[in-house]
């Protein structure tokens, strides 16, 4: 069993035992649940979490890692498209490959 803190986050047993595994993120239970491997949204009950919470076992977490997660500001990172870059690239391909007509 783990104390819920601030700085609780993860696949944790659904302490309201609607769904198998639900999502904590700062100590507070989230609308992301998890049931038969399959991961869906379901806001939590507008009740205190009944219990201390109890962490998924191992193969949970294995099924989403947050690796295949993107942040909000990827795409800020991301070099802006440039209209001159894509043509120069397609024209580097076409003197390379030749032309397909």
């Amino acid at each position: 069993m783990t104390t819920l803190t601030a700085t609780t986050w993860g696949w944790f047993v659904d302490p309201y035992e609607v769904h198998e595994y639900r999502y904590f993120s700062e100590g507070l239970p989230t609308k992301l649940v998890r049931d038969s491997g399959q991961e869906s949204f379901d806001p939590p009950p507008d009740l205190p979490v009944p219990h201390a919470a109890v962490a998924a076992d191992g193969h949970a977490h294995a099924q989403a890692d947050g690796a295949d997660m993107r942040r909000a500001d990827d795409a800020e990172r991301a070099a802006p498209y440039s209209r001159r870059a894509a043509r120069d690239k397609a024209t580097a391909a076409i003197f390379h490959f030749g032309s397909a007509g």
